[in-house]
């Protein structure tokens, strides 16, 4: 049921301009109530708590997946590099909606996905909670951090930010540039505006952006950890892969680069994985982020393939160079 809601408001969004057009006037609404929250924040009628170390916001204004999860974890590796004690938070989308401080072992039914694939990427100490407010306090209580990524939350004006990345998909951007229910926007388009830095997930079209690309050429197998060029798949027979993210036809078209054939399995993101889910007599291939909610039940068949964020040099170079006039 849910599966097939998201596909076919997708295609309205991306592909069908006439039924987003009929809807057209709720988009409006939407982007009105909007305006007002933010202008209610801005006035203080709602509040705005800061945190006593900087915070970084990655975030996106369309639903789905943006690409903003691996910039998260290329951009912690980099600070880390850079010398500065990094903590991470998120909602913990899929989880039990508590706060949680996350570790490799957490379940993913309590944190949700992301945050286990962060902290195993990154080994930065990660808190989730429904609201990061709270997020960020309990990090702050637990580790010695002097700045906070905070996953997604561009919307979440309870928390002040110092720096704010909103993420963009190259291939789709803004479909049919109307606001939910109409469209895929959070946020009217005029948001990004007011961010400190625009990227994009694949070729940039305006002189503010800058370009991030995801690679991702190895398989590592659930079971015993051995490590595959994703080209060796190409010679299977009969190959599955599946994804459970917000835009699963970015890892197919990944796979596909690398010379493979399968049949696809799309789920909606933050899916709940289930045995029968993956349960297919030939070799699987799936996302990192589907393979956390999958570990208790993989075989040798099933493997994941993890993927790496790059984004432009000026990118990192003006990011770094802001933060430190923030501290």
């Amino acid at each position: 049921m849910k599966k097939t809601l998201v596909r076919k408001l997708t295609d309205i969004w991306y592909k069908d301009i006439i039924i987003g057009t009929w809807i057209m006037p709720w988009g409006f609404l939407f982007a009105d109530i909007v305006r007002f929250r933010k202008f209610l924040y801005r006035i203080g009628v709602l509040k705005t708590q800061r945190l006593p170390v900087p915070v970084i916001v990655v975030g996106n204004i369309t639903v789905g997946g943006t690409g903003k999860t691996p910039l998260i974890i290329s951009l912690a590796k980099l600070l880390k590099d850079e010398g500065f004690k990094v903590g991470i938070i998120s909602r913990g989308y899929g989880g039990d909606k508590l706060a949680h401080i996350v570790t490799i072992n957490s379940d993913p039914k309590q944190v949700g996905d992301e945050a286990i694939l962060i902290a195993k990427q990154t080994d930065c100490p990660i808190a989730v909670a429904p609201l990061r407010v709270e997020a960020g306090k309990l990090l702050l209580e637990h580790a010695d951090c002097n700045v906070i990524l905070s996953d997604d939350g561009l919307q979440h004006y309870a928390l002040h930010r110092d720096i704010e990345i909103a993420v963009i998909d190259g291939e789709r951007r803004f479909g049919n540039s109307y606001c939910l229910p109409a469209g895929p926007l959070r946020e009217p388009i005029t948001r990004l505006n007011s961010v400190d830095f625009i990227v994009v997930n694949g070729k940039r079209t305006e002189a503010n952006e800058v370009e991030m690309h995801i690679t991702g050429d190895t398989a590592v197998n659930m079971v015993t950890g051995e490590r595959k060029p994703l080209s060796s798949f190409a010679t299977e027979a009969k190959l599955h892969a599946l994804a459970g993210i917000g835009n699963p036809d970015r890892f197919f078209k990944l796979l596909t680069n690398a010379g493979l054939s399968f049949t696809s399995h799309s789920f909606p993101d933050h899916h709940v994985f289930e045995s029968r889910d993956i349960n297919f007599k030939e070799t699987v291939l799936m996302t990192e982020k589907d393979a956390v909610k999958c570990t208790e039940f993989a075989t040798q068949q099933h493997w994941f393939v993890p993927v790496t964020a790059i984004p432009e040099t000026k990118f990192t170079e003006q990011l770094l160079s802001l933060l430190k006039r923030k501290i």
